[in-house]
C-alpha cells in the first residue's frame, strides 16, 4: 500500500513537473513573447489615448507599415541563410523612379507595375550573382549598390519630382477592399505572408534555407545547390522591392529621389525582431508578421501621443539591439534548463 501510495505520489511530481517545462517552453518563445509585448502594447496605448482603440483608425495606420511588412518577407530567406541586403530601400527608389518617368510619358497601369517589377527584379539578380560569383560578403556588396542604384533617379531626377499619374493609379496605395475598412495594401501583405509561410515552413526549399543557415559547408556537402538558392532569394528580394517601389508611388502620387530612405534598418529590424536569427538558421514568418504589427502600432501610438520622429527612430533602433541580445539570452536560459534537468535525472538515477 505504502509503496502504491510512493509511486503515485511520484508519478504526480513527474505530470506536475512536465507541465510546469511544458508551459515553460511556451512562455520563452518568442513568438509567445512578442504577442504578449504586442497585446500590452495594444492596452497601453488605448488608455494613454482614445484614438488608438478605433477599427478605422487601426486599419487606416497600416498604410504606414505595409510596404516595409511586405519587404520583410522576403528578407526572411536573406537573413536566413546568413546574408544581408541593406540595398532593398535605393532599389525601392529605382524603382519608384521608373515608375514616375514612365507614368509622366503616359505610360498605363498595367505597363508602370510590370516595368517596376523588372527593374527590381534586375537589381536584386545583381546584387545575388556580384555576391556568389565574387564570393564577397552580401553586406559589402549591397553596400555598393546601394549607392548606384540610389544614385541613378538622384542624378536624373535632381529635385525634380513625378507627379503625373494614370487615372485610378493611387487605388492600390491609396484606398480600402470596397465595402470595408481594410486597406488593399494591408490585404495584399497578409496574401503573401501566406504564401512565404508555406513556403518556408512547409516546401523543401523552405528546409533548405534552414540547413544553408545553420551550417552553410554541410548544406553544399549534402547536395544543396548553396549559390542557386543565395542568388534566388537576392531576386526575389528585388521583385519585392519593385513591388514596393510601384505602391509607394501609388500611395504618395509624389516619386523623388529620396524616398524610401531609412527603409533599410527598418526591415532588417522587423525580421530580427520577428526571431529570425541575424547569423541565420532560425526564425518563423508568424514572428515576423507580429513582429511587423508590433512596430507599426507602437510608431502609430506614439505618434498619436506627439512623440518626435528623432524619438521614434531611437526606440525602433533601441528594438534591433533588444531583438538581437534577448532571444540570446533565452537561448542561454534553455541551454541551462536543459542541462540542469539532465543532471537532476542522473541523481535521481543513482
Amino acid at each position: 500500500m505504502n509503496e502504491g501510495k510512493k509511486l503515485g505520489s511520484e508519478g504526480r511530481l513527474i505530470h506536475e513537473g512536465s507541465i510546469k517545462n511544458r508551459l515553460i517552453d511556451i512562455f520563452t518563445r518568442w513568438e509567445v513573447l512578442l504577442c504578449i509585448i504586442f497585446f500590452v502594447l495594444v492596452v497601453f496605448f488605448s488608455n494613454m489615448t482614445p484614438y488608438f482603440w478605433d477599427g478605422f483608425n487601426l486599419m487606416n495606420a497600416t498604410f504606414q507599415f505595409s510596404e516595409k511588412a511586405l519587404l520583410a518577407l522576403p528578407m526572411i530567406f536573406i537573413i536566413m541563410c546568413g546574408d544581408i541586403d541593406i540595398s532593398i530601400a535605393s532599389i525601392v527608389a529605382l524603382s519608384g523612379f521608373v515608375v514616375g518617368t514612365a507614368a509622366e510619358k503616359g505610360a498605363n497601369i498595367p505597363t508602370l507595375l510590370i516595368l517596376a517589377l523588372l527593374v527590381g527584379t534586375l537589381a536584386g539578380l545583381i546584387n545575388g550573382l556580384l555576391i556568389t560569383g565574387l564570393e564577397m560578403p552580401a553586406i559589402a556588396v549591397t553596400l555598393a549598390t546601394q549607392n548606384i542604384y540610389r544614385g541613378i533617379p538622384t542624378g536624373l531626377l535632381g529635385e525634380h519630382a513625378c507627379t503625373k499619374y494614370p487615372q485610378g493609379f493611387g487605388f492600390f496605395g491609396q484606398e480600402f477592399i470596397p465595402g470595408t475598412v481594410i486597406p488593399f495594401e494591408f490585404v495584399l501583405y497578409l496574401f503573401f505572408a501566406a504564401i512565404f509561410a508555406f513556403v518556408l515552413h512547409k516546401t523543401t526549399y523552405g528546409r533548405r534555407l534552414y540547413a544553408i543557415g545553420n551550417s552553410c559547408e554541410s548544406a553544399r556537402f549534402s547536395g544543396i545547390n548553396v549559390k542557386r538558392i543565395r542568388v534566388i532569394n537576392f531576386t526575389l528580394t528585388g521583385l519585392f522591392c519593385g513591388l514596393g517601389g510601384f505602391l509607394l508611388a501609388s500611395r504618395i502620387l509624389s516619386v523623388r529621389s529620396n524616398i524610401a530612405t531609412g527603409w533599410d534598418m527598418e526591415i532588417i529590424t522587423l525580421v530580427v525582431l520577428g526571431g529570425v536569427s541575424i547569423t541565420g538558421g532560425k526564425g518563423s514568418v508568424f514572428g515576423v508578421i507580429i513582429g511587423s504589427l508590433l512596430v507599426g502600432y507602437l510608431k502609430f501610438g506614439m505618434g498619436l501621443l506627439k512623440f518626435s520622429g528623432t524619438v521614434m527612430t531611437i526606440v525602433v533602433g533601441s528594438l534591433l539591439i533588444i531583438a538581437v541580445l534577448l532571444p540570446r539570452l533565452l537561448d542561454l536560459y534553455k541551454a541551462n534548463r536543459k542541462l540542469r534537468l539532465q543532471q537532476h535525472h542522473k541523481l535521481e538515477e543513482i
